[in-house]
């Protein structure tokens, strides 16, 4: 029922032992703390070193890679919808042409309706003759 103590009376030992004394116990506070090595490991990678320096630097390339993606996601966007409008107005240029074709062939069909109607009339009163 009772619970261990984490302070140990240390011997005397150079500063070296210390600190390994020190960090033997740090991880086995971590292990006991977080059982879920996963987010211990990144924990402990992020802290190294024992500053804030590390987190304040992976926190500053994470907003700076979030940024690079944003703006390359935007020139990629503008890229797509000016290929879109190029693409809307070659069309309507295309139909525009072909609509001028038609009306043109339009007209031509009518004139020759006409001359076939003339030659048609032609016929029939050269056969009346006959």
């Amino acid at each position: 029922m009772e619970r261990p103590s984490l302070e140990f009376n240390l011997p005397d030992t150079q500063e070296e032992g210390k600190l390994y004394v020190v960090d033997s116990l740090n991880n086995l506070n971590k292990l006991n703390v977080c059982p879920a090595e996963s987010q211990c490991s990144l924990d402990e990678e992020e802290n190294t070193g024992g500053t804030g320096a590390n987190v304040a630097r992976s926190n500053t390339r994470i907003k700076y890679l979030f940024f690079v993606t944003f703006i390359l996601t935007l020139i990629v966007s503008l890229a797509l919808v000016s290929f879109v409008i190029f693409l809307i107005f070659q069309t309507r240029n295309e139909v525009d042409q072909i609509s001028s074709r038609l009306l043109s062939e339009k007209k031509n069909i009518e004139e020759l309706k006409k001359l076939n109607n003339i030659i048609l009339r032609h016929l029939n009163q050269s056969r009346i003759k006959e």
